[in-house]
């Protein structure tokens, strides 16, 4: 219908500058006027070069899962990819069977944030069937991928500086799971740096696989077990769950914010912004991760890096807000990365 030939289509579509602008806009009018899709699988098969990566997340209606969904779309588009996502919905089951169907679907690589760790089913599947991938979040390094993920341990560390510089003598970490490895490291961030300062304070523990109402209920004991004089004066929330989970507890036991006790949570939202009080934060770097781990793989994908697997973490930053007073720790927003 254009009256040219099928490679001058196939250079008009895939964005040549070099074909005559007449002949591409007659290429243009036929592929309106047909309604003419190109087929990548066949145009990669052709080519033996495809131009379609996957991604594997653990939740897609959770504010960073999505807001890291749409950086990975975003920076493949940029960089000539469509993007195929889909969702584990924090099954280890499921995400091992998304990565064999993305193997199916013969995308070009796989970029996976786990249910558990750089140990899990998911990244066995990968590397069983030989997929070029990288691994995002809730890992540390591997001898096998490319790791991107925030730089959990120095932003909870500096966290720790915070509040024990502040004066604070018994915090309460408080995590909504068990199994994931970036709340994990948060934890031991924390802790080693209480221990290298040879601080003296009471560090307590509370993480639970439970679901919130029995999550709840165990930060209801907690505090029932304590006696008023030994309350912590400090809370470190380790996801954005847990610090709701936390903020909702303590509102209902008429334990003021931070008058009686200090906040802070891992991983900021547009809810902490405007509740009152505002809630300090770590903020996370998606779209930084997002970048970083769409190159890292097209690199190996393109053949541009053939050496070993690298971890690459990204600085965080911290917001102190209103929960954790200005007697406490001073208004700041720092960004810190070993």
């Amino acid at each position: 219908m254009a009256g040219v030939s099928a490679a001058t289509v196939s250079k008009v579509l895939r964005g040549v500058a070099s074909v005559k602008q007449e002949n591409a806009k007659r290429v243009h009018d036929a592929v309106k006027k047909l309604g003419y899709r190109m087929d990548p699988l066949a145009s990669g098969l052709r080519n033996e070069q495809r131009r379609i990566i996957g991604a594997v997340v653990p939740d897609l209606e959770s504010p960073f899962f999505g807001a890291l969904a749409t950086g990975l779309e975003k920076a493949a588009e940029e960089a000539g990819y469509a993007m195929i996502i889909a969702s584990s919905r924090e099954s280890e089951a499921r995400e091992a069977d998304l990565v064999a169907r993305m193997n199916d679907w013969r995308v070009a690589g796989t970029i996976l944030t786990p249910v558990r760790s750089e140990r899990g089913l998911g990244a066995e599947r990968l590397h069983a069937l030989n997929m070029k991938a990288v691994l995002v979040d809730r890992v540390s390094a591997d001898r096998r991928f490319d790791t991107v993920t925030a730089d959990n341990y120095a932003a909870s560390a500096s966290v720790a500086d915070l509040l024990l510089g502040a004066g604070h003598s018994r915090i309460l970490l408080h995590g909504a799971t068990r199994i994931s490895k970036s709340v994990r490291t948060r934890l031991q961030g924390f802790t080693e740096r209480a221990r290298a300062v040879g601080s003296k304070a009471r560090i307590d523990t509370l993480l639970s696989e439970e679901d919130p109402e029995a999550q709840r209920d165990a930060v209801f004991r907690y505090f029932e077990g304590l006696d008023p004089a030994e309350r912590p004066s400090a809370v470190f929330s380790l996801s954005q769950h847990s610090t709701l989970l936390v903020l909702s507890e303590l509102r209902r036991r008429g334990v003021r914010v931070p008058a009686d006790i200090a906040l802070i949570g891992f991983d900021d939202a547009d809810w902490m912004q405007t509740t009152w009080p505002s809630i300090s934060a770590v903020a996370q770097p998606v779209a930084a991760i997002a970048e970083r781990a769409v190159a890292v793989l097209l690199a190996r994908v393109e053949g541009e890096n053939t050496g070993f697997p690298v971890q690459h973490l990204e600085p965080c930053t911290l917001i102190a807000r209103q929960s954790t007073g200005p007697d406490r720790v001073p208004a700041m927003k720092t960004q810190f990365a070993e």
